[in-house]
């Protein structure tokens, strides 16, 4: 009972808080759906009994608040519920439809006791944030512009946003080496680490794309990769800021983010996407593979063709040997027979040319010795008389030349090889003649040197030329 003091009535604190208790039950005896923000889920593990924050908000600012309490019993329960609607566990910074009752306590003050969750209404604002996204892009401008960038014909160069734990990331790589050890197909690849899912992973995105814009110029394209997951873990990919970067990439940007069937805003804005990092490894090594076949049946189509080529010219090389063969010996036998005929005119040509010149060589050999013997007759006559007359001058000329030889032969004497030799020179020879000159000579030619008394052979090392 509140006190009276001075005409005033006083009521304790705890005659207060009852007071409201007892107001709350009246006034709030059934449960009723609320839909919130879970800010904050604040489950306990040792007692699995969860506390979240629930807000409102307004063009981004709180508008309203309040604490709430969720049983372990009835968390299991809708926890259960969530994974297998969306395959992930309740979570901070959802939106929640939930059925709860006010609970006021005097100790503890107002709390929602929440005893259910829907799940459809958090994947339906999922689906509404979506459609907001698209719009916008759409409004912008920015919906398909890196879907009309070209892309490499061969697009080797890879800068990968992912986790370098998650099996996405592994499964995408794993492509990659096994179509390196059978086709020989080679790729650069580069991880740029960040989260995948949460609130924080749009941001971590963005910051690693501008790292990767960076360096440009050292990728052909840009690959998100993320293992499966729930639309719960895929919110983030419908954040319009990250959109709007992946829209505005200069260079193609390709995602394989999830085996979800619905397709977030990132993978429509892509410039392509896959339901998986497998599938989207495969849609990068098909590229070298259009590209390496048509080449292989292109070299195999040459290599076909020049031996083709190369058998036709063998024919006809051979067709035109065969030719020239029957052509030469054509010819040949016309020149054969020709020569004949020509050595045969030639033949009874000198045959008639003999008998004539030898009928007047017969007649010129008469002739010439009736001429002969008149002018031996008359020459012998001629011969008497010059012999007297010559055997006078040849005893004149044998004495003269009697003088001369006496003194030819003073000359020969003192000339005599021998007597230079006596003097002190020496005579050499070269393969039996004499050496007059050192221009005569070549290295290794073997000289014999003869001096006063014997002969020294010798084998030339080194010449002097004048």
């Amino acid at each position: 009972m509140p006190e009276q003091k001075e005409g005033l009535r006083i009521f304790s604190l705890q005659e207060v808080t009852k007071s409201i208790q007892k107001t709350i039950a009246n006034r709030y005896q059934s449960a009723f759906w609320v839909k919130a923000e879970m800010n904050k889920l604040n489950l306990y593990e040792r007692s699995g009994h969860c506390f979240p924050e629930l807000v409102e908000k307004k063009d981004g600012k709180i508008i309203a608040e309040i604490n709430a309490v969720l049983w372990r019993s009835d968390y299991q329960r809708v926890n259960s519920n969530f994974q297998k609607v969306l395959k992930e566990p309740l979570k901070d910074g959802i939106k929640i439809l939930f059925s709860a009752t006010v609970n006021f306590d005097p100790k503890f003050g107002l709390t929602l006791k929440i005893s259910d969750i829907d799940p459809s209404y958090t994947l339906g604002d999922l689906e509404r944030e979506k459609q907001d996204t698209l719009k916008k892009l759409q409004l912008e401008g920015i919906f398909t512009k890196n879907k009309v960038l070209q892309l490499p014909l061969l697009p080797q160069r890879i800068a990968i946003i992912s986790v370098e734990t998650s099996k996405g990331y592994a499964d995408f790589i794993n492509v990659f080496d096994a179509a390196h050890k059978r086709y020989g197909y080679t790729f650069f690849r580069l991880l740029f680490p960040s989260l995948l899912q949460g609130d924080n992973a749009a941001r971590t995105i963005i910051a690693q794309l501008r790292k990767i814009k960076k360096v440009i110029r050292h990728f052909d394209v840009v690959a998100i990769v993320r293992g499966g997951g729930g639309d719960i873990g895929l919110s983030c990919y419908n954040d319009f800021n990250l959109a709007k970067a992946i829209a505005e990439f200069p260079i193609p940007v390709i995602t394989g983010i999830g085996h979800s069937t619905n397709e977030t805003v990132t993978e429509l804005i892509a410039h392509e996407n896959a339901i998986t990092p497998t599938k989207l490894a495969e849609f990068l090594i098909q590229k070298f593979h259009d590209f390496s076949v048509p080449v292989q049946s292109a070299e195999e189509n040459i290599g076909d063709l020049s031996q083709r080529i190369i058998r036709d010219a063998e024919n006809k090389f051979t067709s035109e040997v065969k030719l020239l063969r029957s052509v030469t010996r054509n010819i040949l036998d016309d020149n054969n027979n020709q020569v004949v005929r020509y050595v045969q005119s030639l033949s009874r040509q000198s045959r008639f040319r003999l008998s004539n010149e030898k009928s007047a060589l017969t007649s010129a050999g008469a002739d010439m010795m009736k001429g002969t013997y008149q002018f031996c007759t008359t020459e012998k006559q001629h011969i008497s008389q010059i012999s007297v007359s010559l055997q006078k001058d040849v005893q004149r000329q044998m004495e003269r030349k009697h003088i001369h030889l006496k003194n030819l032969e003073k000359n020969l004497f003192h000339l005599n090889p021998q007597n230079v030799l006596n003097r002190g020179y020496s005579i050499t020879q070269l393969n039996g003649k004499l050496l007059r000159s050192s221009m005569q000579l070549q290295v290794g030619d073997e000289l014999t040197t003869t001096l006063q008394e014997g002969k020294v052979s010798s084998t030339v090392s080194n010449i002097d030329k004048p």
